[in-house]
C-alpha cells in the first residue's frame, strides 16, 4: 500500500513569510519518507472540517502544484479536489498541463463536483444546484480527455460548455491521471466507472468502505469497465501514523488493503507539516510491506 500525503492546514508556524519555505520543505520530506503523492486542498476559504475558520489561510491550489513542481522531483502532484464550479475545464486542462509539463509528468487531475456553497458566494463565483454541478462534472471530464487527445483539436458541444477548439500544446509529457473524489452511489461512483482512473474515498470504516467498492463494481459491470484498472484511494483523517499511533495504523490500513486499497493519504495536523512527514517516515516502509 502507498502513502500520500495531502497538506490541508496552511496557518504554517512563523507566519505568512514562512509559508513559501516550509511548503518546499515538505516537498523534499515528502520524497524522503517514500510517499508516492502530495496533494493541497482546491478552496478558497478554509474548509470547517479542518477545524480551523473560514478566514484561516487558503492558497490558490495550482500555483501552489506550480511551485512544488520546482521544489520535488519523483512525487505525483495533486489537489484534493478541483471543484467543476471553480474553472473553465478548459483552462482546467491548459492549468493541469502546465503543472505536468513543469513536473516532468507528475500532475493528476483531481476532480470533483464542488460543496463548499460560501466560498461561492463569498468570491461571486455561480453556484448551481446539485445536478447540473454533477452534468458539468462529467462534461469537463469529457472536455479534459479531449483536450489531452492530441489527435483531436475540433470542438466541445455540451449542455453547459462549448469549445470552439479544444487545442492543448505542449500536450503533458504524461496525460495526467484523472481521480474522481467522493463516495457518493448514484452519481459519483458512477464516474468513476465511465471516466476515472482513481477514485477517493473517506476511510470511515472497512465495512463502509468495502460498501462504496462494491458499489463501484457494479457500475464497472453495466458499463463494461474493468474494475481492477481503477486505483482505489482513502483519505484518513481520524488515526494518525505518528509515532504514538503507528502499530494501530499500520494494523487497520492492512484491513483496507486486503479490500484492494492500493493509497491512503494522511495529514499533517500542524503548522510544522515537514517535521511531521519526517516523523511518518517508518510507517511509510511498513505500509509497503503490506500492500
Amino acid at each position: 500500500m502507498d502513502l500520500g500525503i495531502s497538506v490541508p492546514i496552511l496557518d504554517i508556524d512563523g507566519g505568512t513569510t514562512a509559508i513559501g519555505p516550509e511548503l518546499a520543505r515538505v516537498g523534499g520530506a515528502a520524497e524522503e519518507a517514500g510517499a508516492t503523492s502530495l496533494w493541497f486542498m482546491d478552496h478558497f476559504f478554509q474548509i470547517e472540517p479542518t477545524g480551523l475558520p473560514a478566514e484561516a489561510n487558503m492558497l490558490d491550489g495550482y500555483t501552489l502544484l506550480g511551485y512544488l513542481a520546482g521544489h520535488t522531483s519523483k512525487i505525483d502532484l495533486g489537489l484534493l479536489v478541483t471543484g467543476v464550479t471553480y474553472r473553465h475545464p478548459g483552462l482546467l486542462a491548459k492549468i493541469v498541463t502546465t503543472v505536468d509539463v513543469l513536473s516532468g509528468g507528475r500532475a493528476v487531475l483531481g476532480i470533483g463536483a464542488a460543496w463548499f456553497e460560501r466560498e461561492h458566494l463569498g468570491l461571486g463565483v455561480p453556484y448551481p444546484l446539485i445536478a447540473e454541478r454533477f452534468e458539468r462534472l462529467e462534461e469537463a471530464v469529457q472536455i479534459c480527455a479531449q483536450m489531452w487527445d492530441p489527435d483531436n483539436n475540433g470542438a466541445f458541444v455540451g449542455k453547459h460548455y462549448h469549445l470552439q477548439e479544444t487545442l492543448c500544446n505542449p500536450q503533458p509529457i504524461s496525460r495526467p491521471k484523472v481521480l474522481i473524489g467522493g463516495g457518493g452511489e448514484r452519481k459519483t461512483l458512477r464516474l468513476v466507472a465511465q471516466y476515472g482512473d482513481a477514485c477517493n474515498l473517506f476511510g470511515t470504516s472497512p465495512d463502509e468502505v468495502a460498501h462504496k467498492l462494491r458499489v463501484l463494481r457494479g457500475h464497472c459491470d453495466d458499463v463494461a469497465r474493468d474494475y481492477d484498472t481503477i486505483r482505489k484511494t482513502i483519505m484518513i483523517n481520524d488515526l494518525s501514523p505518528g509515532p504514538e499511533t503507528r502499530d494501530d495504523f499500520v494494523r487497520i490500513m492492512g484491513e483496507y488493503a486486503k479490500l484492494g486499497i492500493d493509497d491512503v493519504i494522511v495529514f499533517p495536523p500542524t503548522g510544522s507539516p515537514a517535521k511531521w512527514i519526517n516523523s511518518i517516515a517508518p510507517a511509510v516502509k511498513q505500509l509497503a510491506e503490506i500492500g
